[in-house]
């Protein structure tokens, strides 16, 4: 069978495994669906007899130029004897052939991104018996041409659309609009006609030797690995590469033997809402991917019960099995073949953020989970889907169409035809809605890059459906009433032509297609969400704060749940119109008393601002960073820009461009910013303490609660930072505020020298603030602005698992912080250490954070629920294996 030379260390390493030989905690081993197969086998379920070859075997293959390793030939003949045996058939016997599916499944659900191939054993001679056997000609060589396309696609990589030619023509020349309207005898000539298409295209006749199938198709699926859709899925959903993929060799049953056999996707939920019904579609006389490819649009599942009640019955029965044994809702496949019905796998459901809680909780009141499984079943990254803008429900609009709400949300964008244009466009800032006749696994980068995605075709159960969802994407399919032209680019709809480019909303939650922009609002959060959050709020250690610049940033933060300001940029409140001239008089001033003048200017503003983040976030600290860009970010560049500014300043626009000349640098991210501004031109950081204080003050008249925590940047030496801090303490008392105000002086911790010298700065300072996008373009030694020409090449080569500008760099970065935190709490163990900037709303840096014993992480507002709940499942997680490294000792 295999002919390769292997050589394999460990002779007795087993590598396949029956069904019955496994169970589900062996996903890593045997891949989900493997695991998930075994698991349902020895519960009793009535799934079809067969074995896994492992993740092993793949990862082998790859690592040792695509061969097998010893002993895997022997398994797989043993493991074929043992299901010829159990099910009483034989690979091509002329009797009782046996027939099998083989599958890919890999330990994370990655549906429809890798190989399937069906009704293998088939051949010449096997085709006649089932025939007999079936007393269905038409079935028997519907099996065949569906294995010899599945075959020459997928393992001779033959296009798909050459076998659809072949249909396409005998459906013209016997006028049928159909599939299952073809005859036998018509299936018949298109077999003969795709035979010689794969010997056209592959050179050779087409292999009628089970074995020889068998071997091949093996191989493809593991290719399948490897495919660009499979990485660019693992990619985005951050899938290790080395795991691999499982190969799952199962009995084959037929959902096509006639109108009393069909074939379905079902959840034990829904996985839009999280609703606790029963949900999925089924088609009759027809094949798995007959229902997740969305060529025929699938029925109800409930309409079953009206068609093969039994087998409806039973359904419904292993539909409340599934969940009380996993605990969890279940996506799965069936097949019912003349009345009986099988299950062919099981997995967790991919589902929507808002579904997820909805599960979740219910869950937990069902008396099925803990309130900790339960705050640990919703991904964090996933509530982003919750946090943004909805459709405004007071604005009355007419539907062009409607289709199924596959996937929930609002989304609005212009119209493209292509994955591949969807992603360029969306590269370049624009929003875009990808509009297909069906998606495929091909479409998996376009899908990513649109706000959303209408299909002509397809079920609540199609791979545009499922995808979706587990992507968070907005999403109607089967909108029958549209005709999509891809290659005119428009699709029409009733009277109307809608072109590329043309902009249209998307309703996922109703199904509705609208021409044109609806108005969105903000979204409303509470019930089950505010259940969650509630529970993760008792868990968690991690105070959760919010990077905000504006009363109305700080008033959404706190609507979200952060329990402060973690970082306040005062230099994003210079850049407004109404302030942006003084600052620039203030930067082209030659004496100390021009600079005070003009900063006398801007001080009003900045009282201003801070009064009013001071009343949103009433008794909640605010940590306000000084003034940290370089001073030439503030000047104009445009020609225009200068003369204007000379004109209004009355001096020569050549002293404007000498000023920028001067301000220039070679590397302004390591130049004159932050701190050093402070040093150099101690008045400018005078006045924006004093503003702070001053509205303190002022806002304390107003029985409000002020807590300041000013933030030196930058600081490398604590010798930069003591001078600063007592200018402070200077302008605190000489305003009045010392004794009056609660405040706090720290630093940022954003140049390697301040983490490795954190003891001296713990003498000194009462906070400190890692700025981990200064400190990981400072250790790793790259620019951020320039960094995204070779991060991507980067990640995807497994250099860095993750771009270390949105994760932190735990390897590197993180042993810098963790050093940090040890130092400075050895010296002052009550100091307060948090973390600003997005990687503060990233779930698996905020777990580092927990780990190495932060105080706060600070993040965007509409991350705060992220980060609440990523620091619950921190600390959930660690008593899990706290507990399990207890057992092992």
């Amino acid at each position: 069978m295999v002919t390769n030379e292997y050589g394999g260390k460990n002779a007795n390493a087993k590598f396949v495994y029956m069904f019955e030989e496994g169970k589900k905690e062996m996903k890593m081993l045997l891949g989900g669906k493997g695991a998930n197969l075994a698991e349902m086998t020895n519960t009793g379920l009535p799934v079809p007899y067969g074995f896994t070859i492992t993740t092993d075997v793949c990862k082998y293959y790859y690592a040792n130029k695509k061969t097998y390793p010893k002993g895997l030939d022997e398994q797989i003949l043993v493991a074929i004897k043992k299901m010829e045996s159990k099910t009483g058939k034989k690979f091509g016997d002329k009797k009782n052939p046996l027939l099998v599916s083989v599958r890919s499944g890999a330990p994370a659900s990655m549906p429809g991104m890798m190989d399937t191939i069906l009704n293998l054993g088939i051949n010449d001679v096997v085709v006649g018996t089932i025939s007999k056997k079936s007393n269905n000609e038409r079935f028997a060589w519907d099996a065949y041409r569906r294995f010899i396309t599945m075959f020459g696609n997928v393992v001779m990589g033959i296009k798909h659309s050459k076998f659809e030619e072949i249909m396409d023509e005998i459906k013209r020349k016997y006028k049928k609009k159909l599939d299952t309207e073809l005859s036998a005898e018509m299936l018949k000539e298109m077999v003969a006609e795709q035979k010689k298409l794969y010997k056209k295209e592959t050179k050779e006749e087409f292999p009628t030797e089970p074995l020889k199938q068998l071997e091949r198709s093996m191989g493809a699926v593991f290719e399948s690995w490897n495919t660009e859709r499979a990485v660019i899925y693992r990619r985005l959903n951050n899938v290790p590469n080395d795991w691999g993929t499982a190969v799952n060799v199962q009995e084959m049953v037929f959902g096509n033997m006639g109108n009393d056999s069909g074939t379905g996707v079902a959840f034990t939920r829904n996985p839009s809402n999280g609703e606790n019904k029963f949900y999925g579609e089924f088609l009759m006389n027809a094949q798995g991917e007959d229902v997740v490819a969305g060529i025929r649009t699938p029925k109800p599942i409930h309409e079953l019960g009206k068609i093969l009640p039994k087998a409806y019955k039973q359904l419904v029965e292993i539909r409340g099995r599934l969940e009380k044994h996993y605990k969890d809702m279940q996506d799965f496949e069936f097949t019912i073949e003349n009345q009986k019905l099988f299950m062919l796998q099981t997995r967790n459901g991919k589902r929507t953020a808002h579904a997820a809680v909805k599960v979740a909780v219910d869950m937990e009141k069902e008396k099925l989970i803990s309130k900790e499984e339960a705050v640990l079943r919703v991904d964090p990254s996933s509530l982003d889907q919750l946090l943004h803008r909805q459709f405004d429900p007071k604005h009355k609009y007419a539907a062009l169409t409607e289709g199924l709400p596959a996937s929930p949300g609002a989304a609005v964008g212009k119209v493209v035809f292509t994955a591949e244009h969807a992603k360029m466009l969306a590269e370049e800032g624009e929003k875009v809605i990808l509009v297909r006749i069906e998606t495929s696994p091909e479409d998996i980068e376009g899908m990513h890059s649109a706000q959303g995605i209408l299909t002509a075709r397809g079920g609540m159960t199609s791979h545009a459906a499922v995808v979706a969802r587990g992507m968070g994407k907005c999403c109607v399919a089967g909108a029958d009433e549209i005709v999509v032209d891809e290659k005119a680019k428009h699709f029409t709809c009733k009277e109307t032509v809608v072109k590329e480019l043309d902009v249209i909303s998307l309703n996922g939650s109703t199904g509705e297609v609208i021409v044109g922009e609806l108005p969105t609002v903000e979204p409303t959060l509470s019930g089950d969400f505010g259940t969650l959050m509630e529970w993760a709020d008792g868990f968690r250690k991690l105070r959760i704060r919010t990077n905000a610049d504006t009363p109305h940033d700080a008033k959404v933060a706190r609507g979200f749940g952060a329990e402060g300001i973690g970082l306040a940029r005062t230099e994003h409140m210079f850049f407004e119109a109404s302030r942006i001239k003084a600052v620039r008089k203030m930067i082209l001033s030659k004496t100390l008393e021009e600079r005070k003048a003009a900063l006398a200017e801007i001080e009003p503003f900045q009282r201003e601002d801070f009064e009013g983040i001071f009343k949103e976030m009433d008794g909640l600290p605010v940590i306000i960073r000084m003034l940290d860009p370089p001073l030439h970010e503030f000047l104009p560049k445009e020609e225009r820009e200068i003369n204007e500014l000379a004109d209004e300043m009355g001096i020569e626009a050549k002293k404007i461009r000498e000023t920028i000349e001067a301000l220039h640098e070679f590397n302004p991210m390591l130049g004159f910013r932050g701190c050093r501004l402070a040093i150099v031109y101690p008045e400018i950081m005078e006045m924006q303490v004093r503003a702070i204080f001053s509205a303190a003050l002022n806002v304390q008249k107003k029985g409000i609660k002020p807590l300041p925590e000013i933030e030196v940047p930058l600081a490398g030496a604590v010798k930069e930072y003591a001078p600063l801090r007592d200018l402070v303490k200077k302008v605190s008392k000489e305003i009045g505020a010392e004794g009056k105000v609660h405040y706090k002086v720290g630093t940022m911790i954003e140049v390697p020298r301040a983490a490795l010298t954190a003891e001296e700065f713990a003498k000194e300072a009462e906070f400190m603030s890692f700025g981990t996008n200064d400190l990981t373009q400072m250790t790793c030694g790259f620019s951020r602005d320039d960094a995204g020409k070779f991060l991507g090449p980067y990640v995807e080569k497994g250099i860095y698992l993750r771009d270390p500008f949105q994760t932190i760099d735990q390897e590197g970065v993180g042993m810098l912080m963790k050093m940090c935190v040890e130092k400075a709490r050895s010296i002052n163990p009550k100091i307060n250490i948090g973390i600003c900037g997005e990687h503060g709303g990233d779930p698996a840096s905020v777990e580092f954070c927990h780990r190495i014993g932060m105080d706060n992480v600070s993040c965007s507002p509409y991350r705060v629920p992220i980060a609440r709940l990523a620091a619950a499942q921190a600390v959930i997680r660690e008593k899990i294996l706290g507990k399990k490294n207890v057992k092992k000792k």
